[in-house]
């Protein structure tokens, strides 16, 4: 089993966290794991980059080629399509549909998700919106977390232990509404791949 992710996404939006919370979790099942990420993301509003492979031989660097990446997980679509080159053949893009219009000429959202759903096997998730409806739009990463576990050998008990840990300290309301936030990303990944 292997698994080369691509993260992108802009500084602010947790890119980095959510590629730790994959690995950490990862890590609970037995995996071998490597982690880089580009220098620069502590500017708000700039491109982020990291890579995340994950794999249950040994791993002997944490870079991925380039047309090499199982899956491109974005937490926004333009940066999902700036990165969707790094796809190797058959591999999945995972997105949120949601923009971080942080530049004056961002692109017509319309016209930005006509063409992350013309690539194959892209999925487009409305992580803000299902994050509110879970109860906050913070958790909109941690929708993103749900949807991508759909598609990773990784359990569904060790995302919750994970989830239980991050929030414990917030209360047993928080830890709930990310929970609930998880396995509404979860499922619409699930109903998307189908």
């Amino acid at each position: 089993m292997k698994q080369d992710i691509a993260l992108a996404g802009v500084g602010g939006q947790g890119v980095v966290s959510l590629g730790l919370v994959l690995a950490t979790c990862a890590r609970a099942e037995g995996l071998q794991v490597k982690m880089a990420e580009v220098h620069g993301m502590a500017q708000r509003g700039g491109s982020v980059h990291a890579t995340l492979r994950i794999s249950d031989e040994p791993i002997h660097g944490a870079l991925i080629p380039r047309g090499d990446a199982d899956l491109v997980l974005a937490t926004e679509p333009l940066e999902a399509l700036r990165y969707a080159d790094e796809l190797a053949p058959g591999g999945r893009l995972l997105t949120a549909a949601d923009p971080h219009e942080n530049i004056p000429d961002y692109p017509n959202l319309e016209d930005l998700l006509e063409r992350l759903h013309s690539i194959p096997g892209a999925v487009v998730i409305e992580a803000r919106r299902l994050a509110s409806e879970a109860g906050t739009a913070k958790a909109a990463n941690v929708v993103m977390a749900g949807a991508v576990s759909a598609l990773l050998p990784i359990s569904v008990e060790t995302f919750e232990a994970q989830i239980r840990r991050v929030f414990k300290a917030k209360g047993q309301r928080i830890v709930d509404t990310n929970l609930k936030a998880f396995h509404m990303g979860r499922e619409a990944a699930r109903c998307a791949t189908v």
